[in-house]
């Protein structure tokens, strides 16, 4: 199958829902952030899918809003939960 792997990273909350620091996820060539998304929701269930709605996204290191955008090469996605603070 044809594919990319995707390593996933979690910080703060969204680590302590998902229960690792980062994994790997294979998925079609032609997927989105959305379908990656998808796939962690699937894996990891109700905590991870409330925080996965909250949280901001980069795609090796830049950052992306649209969870319609394809991965393409792209290689790492940080999952970046909201952060308190001041």
């Amino acid at each position: 199958m044809d594919g990319t792997t995707l390593r996933v990273r979690y910080f703060a909350g969204a680590r302590a829902a998902a229960g690792v620091a980062e994994e790997s996820v294979l998925l079609p060539a032609n997927a989105t952030v959305h379908d990656a998304l998808t796939t962690l929701e699937a894996r990891h269930g109700g905590e991870l899918s409330r925080v996965l709605r909250a949280s901001s996204f980069l795609l090796d290191g830049i950052a992306v809003r649209d969870r319609t955008a394809p991965l393409g090469n792209r290689t790492d996605l940080d999952v970046l939960p909201p952060f308190a603070g001041g």
